[in-house]
């Protein structure tokens, strides 16, 4: 790879990281990260490039400028994806606190996807939504979207990393590698994980690029495992306008089971975007300006989350997002922070991509006889009266084989029962993170 790795790249990421360092209210955090293993028969093959041997940059690429437009199919098919794998999460956590980044999740298969082959390939391509974009399409429009979602105002920090931890000794095709630098500026390292220090080391990059809101995405490595890639996702921005405190009081909050728990709520007035069917009312509270949106539905109390949830899709979504109109109104909304933890194996296997996690998965594009052993996915969430913070890490193991309408009386949305919500980027249309709030606690 003939590629001149210069102090540019140093400044742009030192840039970077100063500007996530400069805000002070949480919102949430997740990450995602993929893990591989190779047999050692195959670590030797011919047909492979060795890492140990190839040398390799150990500091991410620089993002372009941020492109004017993004190509719409893979924002409609990550928004399909999302909602897809949301589902699945909620047929096994539907009366727990959910709240996951499906843009980490999507980043980490998409780089994963790069080294699939054959049925595989089409499994992952299906699961993903990503039929009808070939890879060179797919790549390309992952480069623009992380170049436009990055850090988009100066009260809002958004930072996107991707990285490969590769063993020493593994042999993984360039052109898998290249890519992976090339279009989702992964870090790649080599690492002895024999080493009793090597988890630590691939924890303490989780950390840096959450900015420590999650320390640990790998426990313990096995001795068969030669891959790790991973993405971190960061989201902090403070609201457009901060919820007074001295407004923020203890009030009602009513679980689904009836049982009445007194929690701190935020109370604030307003013209905001506003949406009301006979089912949900549906409010978007934006950060810095306006472009990333804290959106908001909850359930009439003539209905409930399990009947939201049976209309929520991306057709849906689609149509709500286009039906929110600025009105003037107040919101009441609890205060929470949480920490969310799931093996998404059982989840994408429902999606169709069963044949990734067994012998018959075909990787030939990364490497020889592999498949993968597990995702897994970690988020954390705070929102309170100045903003929100977000994280988020995800890991795949591989192993052998808008106008004001007219004047109308304000709204009142009092968020004291369980509800849905969402982080979107209003100008992509990208959903960064999204939750079901069974039960908040602060």
């Amino acid at each position: 790879m003939k590629r001149n790795f210069s102090n540019a790249r140093q400044n742009f990421l030192q840039r970077r990281y100063a500007v996530s360092l400069g805000r002070r209210y949480v919102l949430a955090a997740a990450s995602v990260m993929l893990m591989g293993v190779i047999g050692c028969s195959q670590l030797n093959n011919s047909n492979n490039s060795a890492l140990a041997e190839s040398p390799l940059p150990r500091t991410e690429l620089p993002v372009s400028d941020k492109p004017a437009s993004i190509d719409t199919k893979l924002v409609s098919a990550n928004t399909k994806f999302g909602f897809k794998l949301f589902s699945q999460l909620l047929v096994k956590d539907n009366n727990k606190n959910i709240f996951v980044s499906p843009s980490s999740v999507a980043f980490a298969l998409a780089m994963t996807y790069n080294g699939a082959s054959g049925s595989t390939q089409e499994a992952m391509a299906k699961a993903l939504e990503l039929q009808g974009m070939n890879l060179a399409e797919v790549n390309s429009n992952y480069a623009d979207l992380k170049g436009s979602l990055e850090n988009p105002d100066s009260k809002v920090t958004l930072n996107i990393a991707n990285s490969l931890w590769a063993e020493k000794n593994a042999r993984l095709k360039p052109d898998f590698i290249q890519n992976n630098q090339e279009f989702y500026q992964a870090k790649v390292t080599n690492l002895d994980f024999a080493d009793a220090g090597a988890p630590s080391k691939i924890n303490n990059w989780v950390g840096e690029n959450t900015e420590g809101k999650i320390d640990k995405i790998v426990d313990k490595i096995d001795p068969d495992q030669v891959l790790f890639l991973l993405n971190a996702i960061y989201f902090k921005g403070s609201w457009t306008k901060e919820f007074d405190r001295d407004k923020s009081a203890e009030f009602a909050f009513y679980l689904s089971s009836g049982e009445e728990k007194q929690h701190p709520m935020m109370s604030q007035s307003g013209d905001y975007k506003y949406y009301e069917t006979d089912k949900f009312q549906a409010v978007s509270v934006p950060y810095g300006d306006g472009r990333v949106s804290f959106y908001v539905f909850l359930p009439k109390q003539n209905s409930n989350l399990e009947s939201f949830y049976e209309s929520l899709n991306a057709a849906n979504w689609e149509k709500w997002m286009s039906q929110f109109a600025l009105r003037e109104g107040s919101v009441r909304l609890p205060r929470f922070k949480m920490d969310y933890e799931a093996t998404l194996n059982d989840a994408l296997s429902a999606l169709g991509m069963e044949e990734a996690f067994t012998s018959n998965a075909n990787f030939s594009e990364m490497g020889n006889n592999l498949k993968i052993s597990q995702v897994k996915h970690k988020t954390f969430v705070e929102v309170n009266e100045e903003g929100t913070e977000a994280a988020a890490t995800t890991s795949v193991g591989i192993q052998l084989t808008s106008a004001k309408l007219p004047s109308q009386k304000p709204f009142e949305m009092i968020v004291n029962r369980p509800f849905f919500c969402t982080i979107r980027d209003n100008q992509t249309g990208t959903i960064l993170f999204m939750g079901s709030i069974v039960e908040p606690v602060s």
